[in-house]
């Protein structure tokens, strides 16, 4: 197999890598790397900060390994290579009426990444995560092709569904498609006052898909306004998704400052009326409406991005308002503040969802904005919440062990099946998370 010096980075584009990176197609293939070389697999580099980079060492591009292999109609389930697309997924089943039982917030992550981060969606308070759909996970081990259920492979799987690829490559993966009543969304927009009003919404709403925008720049009364969306799937004629666009250079820094991103979000709010409306949706502009804008990430400019994602309790949702108050009055937040109500559903060890709610922010990269991100992490730590790793590009060893606490089940699993660390990544290295605490 040939190996290419390779120079990568994550999709904040902070964090870069040089390393040889091989691009196997065949199983075989595959299967001879691991013998001989073994090293991470890597998706589609969609984790933003360093947990698909590995500097100096080898790793596996799955991209080329993405078919569908089988497909039951009558339970939904199907088996796929880890380099598809949960976006493709979504594509060549909507019409028949199944859906990807999570979908994230881009179609662009590899099922293979969704596994190992446990991704979640707008359905994760009713749903769970990624890989409480999955019923069988490949893995390729220097041995050869290594079957695992989470009935016969109990902790095994568990280190591997957000377990950051650290039981080694997936080659392929059974999932159990959740059935749709179309190929459509029926999506509601209310218009939502206060941060208070917010969270009364989230918890009394019992719609299928629910996610909140947050203008993460409002201060004072208006702190925590923004729009809810609350959609279910439906059939019926809707006008096909628009072509996507690209952002073809690095944009000037002035292009997200503060006047500008406040001047926006104030008018993105206005936008829905006071009364709310109901809309029909192409159902990928529902799931992952940024993929219509190729390379968005270049609007932060060459110096990238950090992105903050947090969850903590509900009975901690003060901390997190809090955390609002500091982002708002830092100046540095970008149009793209996301907020969640999360369900208990969690598959494995290091999988970061836990019942509560989940705030999603970025900030142009910057000393300032390091700043204002570990002060976040340390509040979300002392609210009992988590940081995401598919996210995260600053967070400190010392503060895994509050928000993982079944890490050292993860980490006995981990070292059993690889003792020589040798799928260990960028991430892994930075947080110490191949170390006992």
């Amino acid at each position: 197999m040939r190996w290419k010096d390779t120079e990568y980075h994550g999709w904040g584009r902070v964090l870069t890598a040089e390393g040889q990176v091989a691009r196997p197609e065949r199983a075989s293939t595959l299967a001879a790397i691991a013998k001989h070389s073994p090293a991470p697999a890597l998706g589609r580099l969609r984790s933003y900060g360093d947990a698909c980079l590995n500097t100096g060492g080898r790793a596996i591009d799955m991209t080329r390994m993405d078919r569908a292999l089988s497909f039951d109609p009558e339970t939904g389930v199907v088996k796929v290579e880890a380099g598809m697309e949960i976006g493709r997924l979504l594509k060549l089943f909507a019409p028949r009426g199944w859906l990807p039982p999570v979908m994230p917030g881009t179609g662009f992550a590899t099922v293979g990444g969704g596994i190992a981060m446990d991704v979640h969606g707008k359905n994760h308070h009713g749903a769970g995560s990624f890989g409480c759909h999955v019923d069988e996970i490949t893995l390729m081990t220097p041995k050869g092709e290594k079957r695992i259920t989470p009935g016969r492979n109990k902790d095994l799987f568990a280190a591997t569904v957000g377990g950051l690829g650290q039981t080694g490559p997936i080659l392929s993966a059974k999932v159990r498609l959740l059935k749709a009543k179309g190929d459509v969304m029926i999506v509601t927009e209310r218009r939502i006052k206060d941060w208070d009003a917010f969270l009364s919404h989230l918890d009394s709403s019992d719609a299928t898909y629910t996610v909140g925008w947050i203008d993460a720049t409002a201060k004072g009364a208006d702190l925590g306004r923004g729009i809810l969306e609350e959609a279910e799937t439906g059939g019926g004629l809707v006008p096909a998704a628009k072509r996507g666009k690209r952002v073809p250079f690095d944009a000037p820094g002035f292009t997200l400052s503060p006047p500008v991103v406040r001047a926006f979000n104030a008018a993105y709010w206005r936008r829905v009326p006071v009364a709310g409306r109901t809309v029909v949706k192409p159902i990928d502009d529902f799931f992952c409406p940024l993929d219509k804008i190729h390379d968005w990430n270049r609007l932060y400019g060459k110096g990238g991005f950090h992105q903050f994602q947090c969850v903590v309790p509900v009975a901690a949702a003060d901390a997190l308002r809090g955390m609002l108050e500091r982002i708002a009055g830092s100046g540095l937040a970008s149009p793209l503040a996301v907020l969640k109500r999360m369900g208990a559903g969690r598959a494995g060890y290091m999988s970061f969802p836990m019942e509560g709610y989940t705030l999603a922010v970025d900030f142009p990269n910057g000393r300032a904005a390091e700043t204002l991100v570990r002060d976040l992490t340390a509040t979300t730590a002392e609210a009992g919440g988590r940081v995401y790793f598919a996210k995260d590009s600053l967070c400190a060893p010392e503060s895994v062990a509050a928000m993982y606490p079944e890490h050292g089940t993860w980490l006995k699993a981990v070292t059993k099946a690889d003792p020589e660390a040798a799928y260990a990544t960028d991430l892994v290295r930075r947080l110490k998370l191949r170390e006992p605490r």
